[in-house]
């Protein structure tokens, strides 16, 4: 009975040194990500205000993409604005704390 070796080759283990590194270079800092957060909020909002506005000047056929739109913005800004208010109170909670 014949046993052959294995052969190493570092081209075998590329791709999974090719994904670490598209991992470490794609993580995001918390403030990128709390910027990118607050812009995609604030395009919801403008949506919403546009068609508000042409819906005003009767551009818009259709009352549901209106509501649609208001609606995610309306959800999104509440969502925000609760994350915002758990952090200031952590914040908070944080600085009365005895040392």
């Amino acid at each position: 009975m014949n046993i052959n070796p294995i052969n190493y080759k570092e081209d075998n283990f590329s791709i999974v040194a090719n994904n670490n590194e598209k991992k470490q270079n794609n993580s995001l800092s918390f403030g990128t990500y709390l910027k990118e957060a607050i812009n995609d909020v604030n395009k919801l909002q403008i949506e919403s205000e546009n068609y508000k506005k042409l819906l005003a000047t009767g551009d818009v056929d259709n009352l549901h993409d209106v509501m649609i739109a208001a609606e995610k913005a309306d959800i999104s800004l509440q969502l925000t604005m609760s994350i915002r208010n758990k952090v200031v109170d952590a914040y908070r909670e944080i600085m009365r704390m005895q040392l």
